[in-house]
């Protein structure tokens, strides 16, 4: 399968089952996209008609590049066989029972009232509650007694809001720090963080155990404090700025991503992305809000048409800063065309519910933290381990190759079937598929490839 498009005034020709992008001139794009349905001679004297004002154009260059074509075939970067489906079930078949990260959510509350937080405000369907020292404690020592031979563990620090329970994230990671010698490990931290505790003493020991941190963000002040408020009503955006410039200016360039969410009322979200980069920020990402289709703020079928235009402009803006020597980073086109993902984990996907999970306060596992508060999918506890073992199976199978409507897509060993959260609400099934992201991820994804090439051909 191949995948052919024009942006930007590329001609890019992606093999699907090989990974190879080849940018091409306008002559190659069409010969290619003839090449398996017609005969040479077809070929020739269609093109031959296309391109009769182009004297450059004759019947042997037309010949020469059917000939590359067909040596690019026989080397496996064009047409290429797709023989994966066997090796679908494989890769988490070799890692049962190995689990590498954990989100641990230490506050189901928040000081904020968001309305369209997928959380229910951080209570996740059920009491605020925030985990104890002891919950924690053993979270992460399931982590270590189940992470196999693995070195690197994650652990994120997720809610509600995680800094209303700031004593014991700190009293957590100084407990992990006591272990993970002697148990051969090393810890990477993660902080998600709303901003409206953030003080010198959060930023201080942040930058300084967190691998990475993430800070929610909306762009533009009236796009954010529509729905980022707290419970007077009273938007969040003048709080919070200051505190992630100094927070950011403080990291000395360590990894950090500004997360905004964009919806109905602002799919011109490239406006957004421009007004973080006003304020300093240059590592970015803004996520489609998921909701139920009904609700106000949902993204419409033409909200959908507005955002894939934004993906390009933002594409464009990329290209325009990185020209100028000011560059930004967008976590949707972070993308490496030769050294990506080996094919194992493309055709499994992120591995929730097998080797990443999430723990409540109270220590019961969920596959991830979007299936929090829904007991149908719990799998467990952290004394007991994984006892739902029907659940874990479900998601032991998840896979491209176990969504039907993924067969026939050029995309699918880039979203690896995509997130089974969002395919579940949309569809009512984890194998199932979620179309509004489908549309979005394709066109993130042809942006994405563009920008490679583009920094390619500027080498």
């Amino acid at each position: 399968m191949i995948h052919q498009y024009r942006l930007n005034g590329y001609n890019i020709v992606l093999d699907v089952a090989s990974g190879a992008v080849h940018a091409v001139d306008d002559l190659a794009y069409d010969v290619i996209e003839r090449f398996e349905a017609q005969s040479p001679e077809q070929i020739q004297a269609e093109l031959l008609e296309k391109y009769a004002s182009d004297p450059d154009v004759t019947a042997e260059e037309i010949a020469k590049v059917c000939a590359e074509v067909q040596e690019l075939k026989a080397a496996g970067e064009l047409f290429t066989p797709e023989d994966f489906a066997p090796l679908a079930g494989t890769f988490k078949e070799r890692s049962k029972g190995i689990v590498k990260a954990l989100c641990l959510h230490v506050a189901h509350t928040c000081n904020l009232n968001c309305e369209y937080c997928f959380a229910s405000q951080g209570k996740f369907h059920g009491e605020r509650a925030v985990m104890s020292f002891e919950v924690g404690k053993r979270a992460l020592d399931f982590l270590v007694e189940n992470s196999g031979s693995r070195r690197n563990l994650e652990v994120d620090f997720f809610g509600g809001e995680p800094l209303m329970n700031f004593g014991v994230v700190k009293q957590l990671v100084a407990y992990a720090r006591g272990i993970e010698k002697e148990a051969g490990k090393n810890f990477r931290f993660t902080l998600t963080t709303n901003g409206v505790l953030v003080d010198d003493d959060v930023i201080d020991f942040a930058n300084r155990e967190c691998h990475n941190v993430v800070l929610s963000l909306d762009g533009r002040k009236e796009v954010h404090d529509r729905f980022r408020v707290d419970y007077a009503g009273k938007g969040s955006w003048e709080k919070i700025v200051p505190k992630f410039q100094r927070f950011v200016e403080k990291r000395g360039g360590k990894s950090y991503y500004m997360r905004g969410t964009f919806t109905h009322n602002n799919p011109d979200f490239v406006e957004d992305i421009k007004e973080m980069l006003r304020l300093g920020f240059t590592e970015l990402s803004m996520e489609p809000v998921v909701c139920p289709p009904g609700d106000p703020y949902a993204l419409t079928d033409e909200d959908i048409e507005i955002v894939k235009d934004q993906y390009e402009k933002l594409a464009l803006l990329m290209l325009q800063r990185r020209k100028e020597g000011r560059p930004f980073t967008f976590y949707h086109y972070m993308i490496d065309l030769a050294g990506g993902p080996c094919i194992y984990k493309r055709i499994s996907g992120c591995g929730s519910g097998t080797e990443y999970m999430a723990v409540t306060p109270w220590g019961d596992l969920y596959p991830c933290h979007q299936f929090v508060g829904d007991e149908a999918w719990k799998l467990g506890d952290i004394w007991h381990g994984v006892t739902n073992t029907a659940v874990q199976e479900e998601f032991m199978k998840c896979n491209v190759y176990a969504k039907p409507q993924c067969a026939d897509c050029w995309a699918k060993l880039y979203c690896s079937g995509g997130c089974a959260a969002n395919c579940l609400h949309a569809s009512g099934s984890i194998t199932g598929i979620y179309e509004q992201g489908c549309e979005l991820f394709k066109k993130r994804m042809e942006c994405a490839i563009m920008l490679a090439v583009a920094g390619a051909s500027e080498v």
